[in-house]
């Protein structure tokens, strides 16, 4: 019997490595070793995983040596650092972060749209797009693939996991909720929130406690943000459709972890609303929860640790038969990082 492949995991000891190795120990065994590997500091620590405990190592060469695939969920500069070393050390990469998604021979993938990119790698490495892509692009490209998309006007509602080095965030967010907790009275007055939790706001703009920052990300071209731009180019990518009109708004906030956003979508032909619900209901990686008359649609808070995109509030625009409007949520830990690459590893391991 041909042996498992070995599976490296750089980057355990983080937010979304912890959920990789839930997600490792749930999912079907397909996997021989699993190496797990994270920063000289992490090292000699114990994680874990399949029921077991296993050592960290030390991200190195020595570290990937023998590594059949290595599953990076790393911030971009280590990924742009290691992830051509795995290659040459004979490993398939599929990294989470940013450093590839953008080149041309790196394919970026969704399995439940796009699974068939990652079967071409020129340079040994697949990339799973952002959290807020992922929640978005299993609904989108599944209307997609019915009526045509031709614009998309999306505003993204980012939870705080969601920013910086993930756990950075969430402690930020807990921080700030616990000083303004203090006085009831807070939110009523200008700047009373800003005084109240101070100039430390983490990887936040502003304070994000009984706030929203219409702000993530870098700045980018014409008053965009990085985020908003990485909206635009990550889902054209994903969907084949290189002039497809994105225009996208990114907001931070005051959620732990569950990226929520609400999208207007046009298409080339008009939509059948039924018909819009059956392709939702069926899609996968999808669940259609929308009965608002009955308070059922998604929210971040009911959907943190599912894996799949939640869409609710499903209805046709109201001055244009070819659009619809809905919102999506998806916990942007599972869906929007570990879930998506263990889906592209498994599919990757059987041409192995």
């Amino acid at each position: 019997m041909t042996p498992k492949p070995t599976l490296a995991v750089v980057g355990a000891t983080g937010a979304v490595g912890s959920v990789m190795l839930q997600m490792l120990t749930h999912h079907a065994d397909v996997w021989g070793d699993i190496r797990l590997l994270a920063s000289p500091r992490s090292a000699g620590r114990k994680a874990a995983v399949r029921g077991e405990e296993c050592e960290i190592l030390a991200l190195d060469e020595e570290a990937l040596e023998g590594v059949d695939l290595a599953l990076f969920l790393v911030p971009e500069a280590v990924a742009a650092r290691w992830a051509p070393v795995a290659v040459t050390k004979g490993a398939v990469v599929v990294d989470t972060s940013a450093a590839f998604r953008a080149d041309p021979d790196v394919p970026l993938v969704v399995p439940e749209t796009n699974a068939h990119a990652a079967r071409v790698r020129p340079r040994g490495i697949v990339a799973s797009p952002g959290s807020t892509t992922l929640a978005l692009v299993v609904a989108a490209g599944a209307l997609h693939a019915e009526f045509g998309l031709s614009e998309l006007v999306v505003t993204a509602q980012q939870a705080a996991s969601g920013a910086g080095a993930g756990q950075a965030g969430v402690d930020a967010l807990r921080a700030q909720l616990g000083l303004v907790a203090r006085d009831g009275d807070l939110g009523t007055h200008p700047g009373d929130v800003r005084r109240a939790v101070g100039e430390d706001t983490g990887p936040f703009p502003g304070p994000l406690a009984l706030n929203v920052l219409p702000w993530s990300g870098t700045a980018g071209a014409d008053g965009a943000s990085s985020e908003e731009e990485q909206v635009r180019d990550e889902t054209r990518r994903i969907l084949a459709l290189p002039a497809l009109r994105v225009a996208a708004t990114c907001v931070r906030v005051p959620v732990v972890t569950g990226h929520s956003v609400s999208v207007h979508a046009r298409f080339e032909h008009p939509v059948p609303l039924d018909r819009a619900h059956e392709i939702l209901a069926t899609a996968p990686g999808v669940v259609l929860y929308d009965d608002p008359a009955a308070g059922d649609f998604p929210t971040p808070a009911d959907v943190v640790g599912t894996d799949p995109a939640w869409v609710g509030r499903v209805r046709r625009s109201m001055d244009d038969e070819r659009a619809l409007d809905f919102f999506v949520c998806a916990d942007n830990l599972r869906k929007g990082a570990a879930l998506n690459a263990l889906q592209i590893a498994e599919s990757v391991v059987t041409y192995l």
